[in-house]
């Protein structure tokens, strides 16, 4: 028993040098990029919070004063004696951005989910020419996006659009619809653009996970006569749970930062200005560069809060099906 004990004591040592030598390989090996990535992105996001709290504009970057949270919030005191409360915080322009962005973004990763799982499940299936269909399915996925927007402002056009003249030769609208731009159906169009876009995607995630499943499960329960809808829910969805919440996390942090899209088929809407384009606007068309800086600094904390609620919940999520 005593020589088990020293044999085990003699390892741990080992074990432990072991374990810092390849805990500073892998140091080693990120530290170019930490590097370049504090170069690329670190400095800019540090000089973009610091304006933020300045008065700083395109031609007077250099020279502006601090402020502190002016940009954020802020009271001013009228000379008839009244209070007005100023900044991003009660700006009624600014709440509806966040309220379009969470729209768009609750709506299209919810149906590009079901739509990339269907065609997820297609694509798993055996059948001749299966491959050729893989290729084709990404090709909406592998189009730039402001290639795919222009190419959806001409089919949606109101005047000369494929999509109208389709729709009124099917009956299914009785006149023209401005698609784009019309308070009504902008969302709409811009949800399905990204929608067919961004769906091959999900899929491409989804299927990587129903091909990890051990085919022999399915025989098990092809031999005992279990309907493929119990199939799917009892044995598909909960294997495919990490691949699927990593897909859902990976598209919504995507569409809460979304902007080529909407700016290029919606521009000057206000029913689908998102906080990326709202941000957009100040920093370059208004010239206010401070607010506009505020405006990136609190999308940049929305994202990164959702991110760390996204991880968290999806750790619960895939320990909760290993226990």
């Amino acid at each position: 028993m005593s020589t088990v004990r020293s044999s085990i004591a003699a390892l741990l040592p080992r074990r432990s040098d072991l374990r810092r030598q390849r805990l500073r390989s892998a140091w080693l090996f990120l530290l170019p990029m930490l590097v370049v990535l504090t170069a690329v992105a670190g400095w800019p996001l540090v000089r973009t919070i610091y304006f933020g709290f300045t008065d700083a504009s395109l031609t007077n970057i250099e020279g502006a004063r601090w402020i502190g949270i002016g940009n954020y919030f802020s009271v001013l005191s009228l000379p008839s004696g009244a209070t007005l409360y100023d900044g991003l915080l009660v700006d009624p322009a600014w709440w509806r951005a966040v309220w379009n962005t969470v729209r768009f973004t609750v709506v299209s990763v919810t149906l590009e989910t079901i739509f990339g799982m269907i065609v997820a499940l297609v694509l798993n299936a055996e059948f001749k020419g299966r491959a050729v269909v893989r290729a084709a399915v990404l090709i909406p996925w592998a189009i730039p996006t402001i290639v795919s927007a222009k190419m959806w402002t001409w089919m949606l056009n109101d005047q000369f659009g494929i999509i109208n003249d389709m729709l009124l030769g099917l009956g299914l609208i009785g006149q023209k619809i401005a698609w784009t731009a019309s308070p009504d159906t902008a969302m709409i169009a811009v949800v399905i653009v990204d929608v067919w876009k961004t769906t091959p995607f999900m899929a491409l995630l989804i299927l990587a996970g129903l091909q990890m499943i051990p085919g022999d499960i399915y025989e098990a329960a092809e031999i005992d006569g279990v309907h493929p809808l119990k199939v799917f829910w009892k044995i598909t969805l909960p294997l495919i749970r990490p691949a699927l919440v990593v897909a859902v996390i990976f598209r919504g942090l995507d569409s809460l930062r979304v902007f080529d899209l909407i700016y290029v088929l919606t521009p000057n809407n206000l029913q689908t200005k998102s906080m990326s384009v709202y941000a957009r606007e100040f920093l370059f068309d208004f010239d206010k560069f401070g607010y506009g800086s505020a405006a990136s600094t609190l999308l940049f904390l929305t994202i990164a809060l959702m991110t760390i609620a996204c991880i968290a919940v999806g750790r619960v999520s895939v320990s909760g099906e290993a226990r």
